[in-house]
């Protein structure tokens, strides 16, 4: 599953260990947004508690926003960047 992380933390010593974090699910396309084109429910869970052992509760904040295939296919930008990585997934049985 895409999704699209976003954050707001305070302390700058814990933002740094958030992306470091981020970084090895997705891609920083801005300076509080990463997007992550291929997260197992596995890997989100995994994620989801890494973050949640930086972070402090009571004045940070991550969001974590599921985009499907079609919103993917109709997502817009402007300016500098490129579009959202779209990975095609294939079920061998």
């Amino acid at each position: 599953m895409f999704y699209l992380v976003c954050f707001d933390i305070v302390d700058d010593r814990k933002r740094y260990r958030v992306v470091k974090a981020l970084k090895g699910f997705g891609v920083r396309v801005q300076k509080s947004v990463f997007e992550c084109p291929s997260l197992t429910d596995e890997k989100l869970v995994k994620l989801r508690h890494r973050i949640d052992d930086i972070i402090d509760h009571s004045e940070d904040s991550v969001r974590f926003y599921p985009a499907c295939r079609k919103c993917i296919a109709g997502m817009e930008y402007s300016g500098i960047g490129d579009p959202p990585v779209k990975q095609n997934f294939s079920v061998v049985i």
